[in-house]
């Protein structure tokens, strides 16, 4: 295992290949590297090293893997599992200077870019051009393309659309000895060997560090319709979620929020489009899109009338593209907003969502058991629920023995459902300890294999998904 401390001579090396500039020591600018977004977490890298190529980076490797130095590969710091935190010290490898889209082809509907495009700026590259990469996680104005690829990353378009793992083609990476790599070829099928492509995304920066992406594009929908539906009842509107599709809808996104999470995050950017009446307990934000406005027109008309079963109250449609970002911004701003208000732990569970129901009633009952608050938001198309927790004295669940009960039993109820313990935020550094859940010992035995074959010195990301050394 890596453990090795870094050296002037090390930092010295480190500025020969990616120039002093780029070499961060300072305690100052150490700290910025310090967090993401997990919790309250704080773990203070030895070094960051911004390389500004494959070469770069392959050269980086080739001197932590001889001299056993860790190496965490970190994109715009916006994860919530912990995986982009120094948690072992030694490097923090920052893909931010790899920032370049490298080519938009248009003739076969794909993008090549480099990992440290924000995604927001991607998307907006490719719409120009009448085209659309759907996966669009709420910090897509900060996150990183790389990050995503990691994470294999969601967000609202993905009960539709799907997720980051549905539009990634080939992949150029460097593996941890610092030989470099492209896993597939820029074909739609491919059925030639083992899927390294798919292998490396999801993988949470374990296996290797992605240098170059092509992702599959599709022509942007013209029209697009927004609707809220507010709730009486929490369960009510997990409910309508499941009968929105049995009815044969297919929504672009289905979002579920919390009339607690809206409160706040409606201060906090300061906008009452939404109401937030005490006698709402949830609303549900349902957008439709295609290339057809009256069929739109009609297909929301539908879904309204369905959502009267399900006891909504009066519906409000957003009249124009103002109104529809105001919406968004609500929703996109949601953890971040409820995170200053305390609720700084949160979970990622993902059940099939006709089981949406039970998932938060029983979060609701182990609240009151434990004696913490909850507010739940999040992709209840998919059946994807975040689940933000306060509770006094407990900031982080992180070696935390009281919280970790709590959540061992919040998982055990996803699993009974048929869930798992993460969507799309990951296991990282946070949620391992609960692998044991969802998998049994076998399984975790195959995943340190293939881990130990693209990292033979385990230097990369060392202590994310698994403990660094095996439990004996």
């Amino acid at each position: 295992m890596a453990d090795k401390k870094i050296t002037a001579e090390h930092i010295e090396a480190f500025k020969q290949i990616v120039g002093a500039a780029h070499v961060i020591i300072d305690a100052e600018s150490l700290e910025f590297y310090a967090h993401d977004e997990t919790e309250t977490l704080h773990f203070v890298p030895e070094v960051v090293v911004k390389p500004g190529s494959t070469a770069e980076v392959s050269e980086l490797f080739k001197i932590c893997n001889r001299d056993l130095i860790p190496v965490t590969p970190r994109g715009g710091g916006t994860g919530l599992s912990g995986g982009a935190l120094a948690h072992l010290g030694g490097v923090v490898l920052s893909t931010e200077r790899l920032n370049k889209i490298l080519d938009i082809d248009e003739r076969n509907l794909q993008v090549t870019t480099e990992p440290g495009v924000i995604t927001e700026v991607l998307q907006n590259a490719v719409k120009e051009k009448g085209l659309f990469y759907p996966p669009d996680p709420s910090s897509r104005g900060t996150c990183f393309i790389g990050g995503n690829i990691a994470e294999n990353s969601g967000g609202p378009k993905a009960v539709k659309y799907g997720v980051v793992k549905d539009y990634v083609l080939n992949l150029e990476a460097v593996l941890p000895t610092g030989e470099i790599i492209w896993t597939g070829a820029n074909v739609l099928k491919n059925a030639t060997g083992y899927n390294l492509t798919q292998l490396l995304v999801g993988s949470e920066g374990t296996l290797a560090v992605v240098t170059k992406i092509v992702l599959k594009l599709i022509p942007l929908p013209k029209y697009d319709l927004l609707m809220l539906a507010p709730f009486a009842s929490l369960e009510k509107a997990s409910e309508a979620v499941s009968a929105i599709f049995r009815a044969g809808f297919n929504p672009s996104a289905l979002e579920l929020v919390e009339i607690d999470a809206l409160k706040i995050v409606s201060q906090m950017v300061d906008s009452y489009v939404v109401p937030v009446n005490d006698d709402i307990a949830a609303h549900l934000v349902v957008e439709v899109d295609g290339n057809n406005l009256d069929v739109l027109m009609q297909e929301m008309e539908q879904i309204a009338m369905l959502l009267e079963q399900y006891e909504a109250g009066e519906l409000f449609f957003a009249d124009d593209a103002q109104q529809k970002e105001e919406l968004w911004k609500l929703r996109r701003r949601t953890a971040e907003a409820v995170k200053s208000s305390g609720y700084t732990i949160e979970e990622d569970t993902v059940v099939p969502r006709a089981e949406l129901p039970k998932l938060i009633k029983g979060v609701k009952e182990l609240g009151q058991k434990y004696d913490f608050h909850a507010v739940c938001y999040g992709h209840a198309g998919d059946g994807n629920l975040h689940v933000r927790i306060k509770k006094e004295g407990n900031k982080n669940s992180l070696n935390d023995p009281e919280m970790n009960a709590i959540l061992r039993e919040l998982f055990k109820l996803v699993k009974s459902l048929g869930g798992t313990i993460s969507g799309e935020h990951g296991i990282g550094l946070i949620q391992k300890t609960y692998m044991d859940i969802v998998f049994e010992q076998r399984q975790i035995q195959v995943m340190r294999d293939i881990k130990k074959a693209f990292d033979p010195n385990n230097i990369l990301n060392a202590g994310k998904i698994f403990d660094a050394v095996a439990s004996v």
